[in-house]
This record gives structure tokens, C-alpha cells and sequence, in this order.
């Protein structure tokens, strides 16, 4: 059953990471001696909001079986879809049928080095929102817009752009409608937030740490490595 204070969190972890060319999904590939997905969800468990963690995973997936987290009591192993959408909703549908929360937030498999006070701070402004909130990061860089042939079209102002982020975090009833909607309209979703935008509502942005990165291209795991060993 829900309680006023506990959250869980939901880790989409179907997907297969072509982009990393690597032999098996990149949740699955090892820092030190656990595997990314390992230490998202260690990370999040620890947390004291923190109640379980659903965690969407193929049907096919051989990997998951073989991690510890397969016997943890606080873990829960939801089917996974073809999309990052469709898992989601599967671990929201697992959540709200046991009542297990009213507030979930949705973190990336390939997303471990999270850190708790951005957490604590998601987790109060997002609960203090009227709609729920996500973390994000100002844009830093000069934004340029291609055209054909990868050519520079113009420069994009960076003034109010921001880098969607995770943790998202949104009351698990109004994040389930509003997916469950898109998807049956055939909107594309990319994240939590944008289905909850196209129910027509404007989450909040909770600025968190740039270290916060998601591990997609190969060099990214050498950079994950040294945030997790510096902490």
C-alpha cells in the first residue's frame, strides 16, 4: 500500500544501446564489479524516500536473471516494451494495481551516478509542484541548428533551453493517464515529461549536477567510472 512518504522508482532498462557496440545491452556492462544497472538502482534504493524499484526488463533479457538485484525483496521485475514509453507504463500499471505510491520517479538504467541531494531536492520541489517536476541542466554550450549536409542553418539562443534530465518525477495516476493517451493518439513520447506537456500541463525544472550524465556513446563509461570511484 501507498504511504505519504515513501516514492518509488521506476528504471526502464529494456533497451539494447546500439550506440554503444558493445557484446550486450550497456546497462549491463561492468564499473568495477557491479554492472551499470547495479549501481542505478543500489543508488536509488539507498535513498530514505526510496521505497522499491520497478525495473522494466525484456522478456527475453538473459542478463538480468544472473544480477543480485534479481533476489532483492525491494526490487521488482516488470516486462518491458519496445519503447521507453510502453516499459514505463508497464511499471506504472504494476505500481498503481498494488497502490504502492502516489508519487514515482522514472530514472534511467544507464543514468548511475545520481546523486542524493539532487534527489532530496527533485523530490521536495517536485512534491511542492502542482504537476510534478524533472531535474535538468542549463544549456552551456552555443546551440547551432544543421541544415542539409550537416551545415550550420543558424545559431539557436540558449537562453531557456535546458538538458531534460533524470529522475522525472509526477504523481504515478496522472503520469499513467497521460501516457497511456499519447501513446493511443500516437503522439512521440520521449520522455515522461513530454507526455505529461502533451496532456497540456507545464512540469517544473529542477536544476541538478551536470555529472548527472547518461552513459550512450563508449567514452562515456570511462567518465561514469570516475564519478562513481571519485564519490
Amino acid at each position: 500500500m501507498a504511504t505519504e512518504h515513501s516514492v518509488v522508482a521506476i528504471v526502464p532498462a529494456a533497451g539494447v544501446g546500439s550506440r554503444m557496440k558493445a557484446d550486450r545491452p550497456k546497462q549491463y556492462l561492468a564499473i568495477g564489479k557491479k554492472t551499470i544497472l547495479e549501481h542505478t538502482v543500489d543508488k536509488l534504493l539507498s535513498h530514505p524516500r526510496v521505497s522499491k524499484v520497478v525495473i522494466a526488463v525484456s522478456d527475453q533479457d538473459p542478463y538480468y536473471e544472473k544480477l543480485s538485484l534479481n533476489e532483492c525483496k525491494d526490487v521488482i521485475r516488470v516486462s518491458g516494451g519496445n519503447e521507453r514509453a510502453d516499459s514505463v507504463l508497464s511499471a506504472l500499471n504494476y505500481v498503481t494495481e498494488n497502490q504502492l505510491t502516489e508519487w514515482v520517479m522514472v530514472h534511467d538504467a544507464a543514468r548511475p551516478c545520481v546523486r542524493h541531494s539532487d534527489l532530496d531536492k527533485l523530490i521536495q520541489q517536485a512534491t511542492a509542484h502542482q504537476v510534478g517536476g524533472i531535474m535538468a541542466s542549463p544549456v552551456r554550450d552555443t546551440m547551432k541548428r544543421s541544415g542539409k549536409g550537416q551545415n550550420i542553418e543558424h545559431t539557436v539562443e540558449r537562453t531557456s533551453l535546458w538538458h531534460a534530465l533524470t529522475p522525472q518525477m509526477f504523481r504515478s495516476e496522472q503520469l499513467k493517464s497521460a501516457l497511456e493517451n499519447a501513446l493511443n493518439s500516437g503522439a512521440v513520447i520521449t520522455d515522461e515529461a513530454s507526455a505529461i506537456e502533451w496532456a497540456g500541463f507545464q512540469p517544473l525544472l529542477v536544476q541538478g549536477r551536470a555529472d548527472n550524465i547518461k552513459i550512450t556513446q563508449p567514452e562515456d563509461l570511462e567518465l561514469a567510472t570516475f564519478y562513481l570511484n571519485r564519490d
